[in-house]
C-alpha cells in the first residue's frame, strides 16, 4: 500500500496542543522545512521539541518559537537562536539540554524499544542530577532514558511508495534515529521513486518506520553562517 500523501496539512492533521515532537536535521541542514511550515499554520500550543539544536531565528524550528508554539526543547546545542535566548531567560520556555551523543542514543534506544541505558557521560556535571548512579567495573555511570515521540519528523532526499528513504550527503545526520523513534513518522522528499528502484543496499531507512511520504519542492537549504576562501 502506497505512504504517499500530497497534502502537508492533511498530513499534521492528527497533531494537537501538547504532543511530543522528535524532529531530524541538524542545524538547518536535512531538516524537514515544510512540515514545520504547515505546525505553523495549524497553530497547536505547548509542544515539546525534541531535536540537536532549534535553528535560527526566522527559519526551522525558529517559526515555531515566533508563535510561541514550543513549550519544552529537549536538546544538545541552544547557541544559533536570539528568540530561544529570550524566552528561556523570561520562563516562556523549558530547556532540558542533553549532551549531543546523549541525545542520538537516547533516540535510538527508543527507536529500538529500549526503555533505559547507562553512560558515564555527563557524571557529575548538571547532565546527572536527579538521575540514577550506578558503578561497573570501578566506574560510575547515570542512567538515561530512551526517547519516543508522538510523532517523528523526517526530512530524506529519496524514497518509493513504501517508505524505503535514502538520504543525502550531511544531511542524513540524526534524521535515521528519529526515523525510527516516533509512533507516527512523517518524511519529506525531494524525490519519490517508484517500486523496485532503489537499491537494497542503498536504502538508508527502512519503510517499516514510516508512516507517511510527502514529496516537497522549492526547497531553500539555507546555511546558518556562509563562509568562503579568500581570493
Amino acid at each position: 500500500m502506497s505512504k504517499l500523501l500530497t497534502s502537508f496539512d492533511s498530513a499534521i492533521q492528527q497533531i494537537e496542543d501538547g504532543a511530543t515532537i522528535i524532529v531530524g536535521g541538524f542545524g538547518l541542514s536535512g531538516i524537514p522545512e515544510k512540515l514545520f511550515i504547515a505546525l505553523r499554520n495549524k497553530g497547536v500550543k505547548d509542544l515539546t521539541i525534541v531535536s540537536n539544536n532549534c535553528g535560527v531565528d526566522d527559519w526551522g524550528l525558529g517559526l515555531l518559537l515566533e508563535n510561541k508554539q514550543i513549550k519544552k526543547m529537549i536538546a544538545s546545542y541552544v547557541g544559533e537562536n536570539k528568540l530561544f535566548e529570550q524566552q528561556f531567560l523570561s520562563g516562556e520556555l523549558e530547556v532540558e539540554l542533553v549532551p549531543q551523543g546523549t541525545l542520538a542514543e537516547r533516540l535510538r534506544a527508543g527507536g529500538a524499544g529500549i526503555p533505559a541505558f547507562y553512560t558515564a557521560t555527563g557524571v557529575g556535571t548538571e547532565v546527572a542530577k536527579g538521575k540514577e548512579h550506578k558503578e561497573f567495573d570501578g566506574r560510575t555511570y547515570i542512567m538515561e532514558k530512551g526517547i519516543v515521540g508522538d510523532f517523528a519528523f523526517v526530512k530524506a532526499w529519496k524514497a518509493d511508495h513504501f517508505g524505503n528513504l535514502v538520504y543525502r550527503k550531511t544531511a542524513r545526520n540524526f534524521n535515521p534515529v528519529v526515523a525510527t523513534a516516533g509512533k507516527v513518522t512523517l518524511v519529506e522528499v525531494e524525490e519519490l521513486v517508484g517500486t523496485g528502484e532503489l537499491d537494497p543496499d542503498e536504502i538508508h531507512t527502512s519503510g517499516v518506520y514510516v508512516q507517511k511520504v510527502l514529496v516537497g519542492s522549492d526547497y531553500e537549504k539555507r546555511i546558518e553562517r556562509l563562509t568562503t576562501a579568500n581570493a
